[in-house]
């Protein structure tokens, strides 16, 4: 099974046998693990290395004077923590681990010759800097125009997708380890704003979410819920999170309905004729 990785970057670009050889050794350079809550780099830091997410979650913040905390984005296996940090010359932000984490650091000559000699790689790598932008834009609304419920629940429809991507889901459940607070910090919420919202979506039967575990059992209800549109992910595999995906599986089922109706009457009438 290809790594996170590669799953991530094959969203965008088709790899070569060369090219998964390559991102299996970027995930393999330097690893190591970063406790839940401790930073991998700070704001003002000198940066020096790009981190691959192998395991676990990391946000990316800011932190105001007074001690608030904005997230402005998180990084889940598979993604790469800015990949611009090359160009900064101190960090504007600061990358923290919400879980234990387990990340490559991957140093700039490593990753200056894989995009020199690896032409689908640097096109996937692109890709991710678009998505990361689209992504940027998308949180802005949502905390500019969303209501509470609409930025909670497509809070939960972004990072339950981008987890689906990577094979990280079960059906339509996945480990989700934000507290609320750490939501609150997301959606420019109050705790206890959040936490009446998470009980009005359980209500209405559009989540399950105890233990870190998150479930959602109607996902179509929950991205209405949420205002939710994937388009800006740019995430091949979710066709049938989309409305013309649900018309092929309720299609689908309908035929498949169809077949075990037509096989129960055979079955009748067989029973008849005995």
């Amino acid at each position: 099974m290809p790594n996170a990785l590669t799953r991530r970057l094959e969203e965008y670009t088709p790899l070569t046998e060369a090219d998964r050889a390559e991102l299996a050794r970027l995930s393999s350079q330097a690893v190591q693990t970063i406790q839940a809550k401790h930073d991998l780099i700070r704001e003002g830091d000198a940066p020096r290395s790009v981190y691959v997410i192998l395991e676990g979650w990391a946000c990316h913040y800011r932190l105001l004077k007074d001690g608030r905390r904005q997230i402005v984005d998180f990084s889940i296996p598979g993604d790469l923590c800015d990949l611009n940090l090359f160009i900064l010359d101190r960090m504007d932000h600061s990358i923290g681990a919400v879980t234990r984490l387990r990340v490559a650091e991957v140093g700039r000559e490593v990753l200056h010759r894989v995009v020199t000699n690896f032409p689908n790689i640097t096109t996937a790598l692109w890709w991710v800097e678009l998505v990361s932008k689209s992504i940027h834009r998308e949180w802005i609304v949502n905390i500019g125009q969303r209501s509470a419920r609409e930025r909670v629940a497509h809070l939960l429809c972004e990072m339950f997708l981008r987890l689906e991507s990577v094979g990280l889901t079960d059906g339509f459940s996945c480990d989700f380890p934000l507290t609320q607070n750490e939501i609150a910090e997301t959606t420019g919420l109050t705790a206890v704003h959040v936490n009446r919202t998470l009980q009005e979506l359980r209500r209405k039967g559009l989540i399950v979410l105890e233990r870190r575990r998150l479930e959602i059992p109607d996902m179509l209800a929950l991205q209405g819920a949420g205002l939710f549109n994937p388009n800006y992910l740019h995430i091949q595999r979710l066709s049938r999170h989309t409305n013309a995906g649900r018309t092929s599986q309720e299609t689908q089922s309908r035929s498949d309905n169809r077949t075990g109706a037509a096989s129960v009457r055979n079955g009748s009438k067989a029973d008849t004729s005995r």
